[in-house]
C-alpha cells in the first residue's frame, strides 16, 4: 500500500471520495495534508528550539572563568586575639588570563593577601585570608574577589572565638624542674 493510499485510509469519512465532488475533494485533501505537514514541522521546531535552549543554558554555566575550590572555611573555635589564616585556592577555568583587581574584606579584623600577577588559563593561585578576633562569640566574615574589571566572587570565613585568660598561664612544676636539670 502506498503512502497516499495509507493516508486516505486514515482520512475522516467526510473527506472520502463519493461524498464530495472531485474538485472539492482535491482541495480538502490538499488542505488536510498541509495541516498534517504543519503539525509535523511544529513538532520539529519545538524539539529544535528546546535543544537550542538547553545548549545555551549549558554554555552559560561554563562561562564563569574563576573557580574557587572552597567558598567557605570554618576555623572552628579560636582564641581571642590570636591571628589565624586560611588559603583559598583559585583556578582560572577560562581561556584568557585573569587579573585580580581587588580582594576586600567586610571589616578590618579580616585581612586578605593575593598575588598581583595575572593568572594564566588553567593555572592556580592562592588568596591568604587572615582573621584576628577582638571580640568573643560567633563570627562570619565575607571577602569579595573582584577580577577582570567587572566580575566578582565572594568567599566566607566563620568560627567561634573564646575569651583567652587575662593573665599568663600558671607555672608548671615539671617544666621548671626540667629547666633546672638541663642547666
Amino acid at each position: 500500500m502506498s503512502l497516499t493510499q495509507q493516508s486516505l485510509v486514515n482520512l475522516p469519512s467526510s473527506l472520502k471520495i463519493g461524498k464530495l465532488s472531485s474538485r472539492l475533494h482535491f482541495k480538502f485533501l490538499f488542505l488536510y495534508f498541509w495541516v498534517q505537514a504543519l503539525r509535523a514541522m511544529t513538532k520539529i521546531f519545538t524539539l529544535f528550539f528546546s535543544l537550542l535552549l538547553l545548549g545555551t543554558a549549558k554554555a552559560q554555566a561554563v562561562t564563569e572563568p574563576l573557580e574557587v575550590k572552597e567558598v567557605e572555611f570554618d576555623f572552628g573555635t579560636i582564641a581571642q586575639g590570636k591571628p589565624v589564616y586560611h588559603y583559598f585556592q583559585i583556578i582560572n577555568k577560562g581561556t584568557t588570563p585573569i587579573k585580580l583587581d581587588n580582594v576586600q574584606a567586610t571589616c578590618g579584623c579580616t585581612t586578605p593577601e593575593w598575588g598581583k600577577d595575572p593568572i594564566a588559563p588553567g593555572a592556580t593561585d592562592k588568596i591568604k585570608v587572615g582573621y584576628n578576633a577582638a571580640a568573643e562569640g560567633h563570627f562570619e566574615k565575607y571577602v569579595t574577589i573582584s577580577y577582570n574589571g567587572n566580575a566578582s566572587k565572594q568567599i566566607k570565613i566563620k568560627g567561634s572565638v573564646w575569651k583567652a585568660p587575662a593573665g599568663s598561664a600558671p607555672s608548671n612544676a615539671s617544666v621548671t624542674f626540667l629547666k633546672q636539670t638541663m642547666q
